[in-house]
């Protein structure tokens, strides 16, 4: 019973040992990434945003988040870099429709529905 409490103590400093170890890995990871971006790179910001890098500065990364649209971020915001099967033609592989013994299906969308896509309230 006496040592009931040195083991309940010991036992609280390995997880929380383990826990921190596990938030530098992740957060070296992530250090990693921002300071490996590169040109050309899609990206999501830490508020969900989805772009390409267009340029890199040594605190900042402008990113394009529509045709003709930069916004500048700094490389703190970006979480992770997008990693899509994307073909030559711009044709994006569906995810959800892609299992380990079928072929992947294409899935395109037409300029009308786009069109519809963009143009809703």
């Amino acid at each position: 019973m006496e040592f009931l409490f040195p083991l309940l103590l010991a036992g609280m400093l390995v997880f929380m040992y383990m826990g921190i170890r596990r938030q530098k890995k992740e957060a070296e990871k992530v250090a990693d990434m921002q300071s490996s971006l590169k040109v050309g790179d899609s990206v999501v910001t830490t508020s969900g945003l989805y772009g390409t890098v267009v340029d890199v500065d040594d605190a900042t990364v402008d990113l394009e988040i529509a045709e003709d649209v930069v916004t500048t971020w700094l490389r703190q915001a970006i979480r992770e870099l997008r990693t899509d099967d994307v073909s030559s033609t711009g044709e994006t592989v569906a995810d959800e429709a892609v299992t380990d013994d079928a072929e992947p299906v294409v899935v395109e969308e037409s300029p009308a529905q786009t069109e519809t896509r963009l143009t809703k309230d």
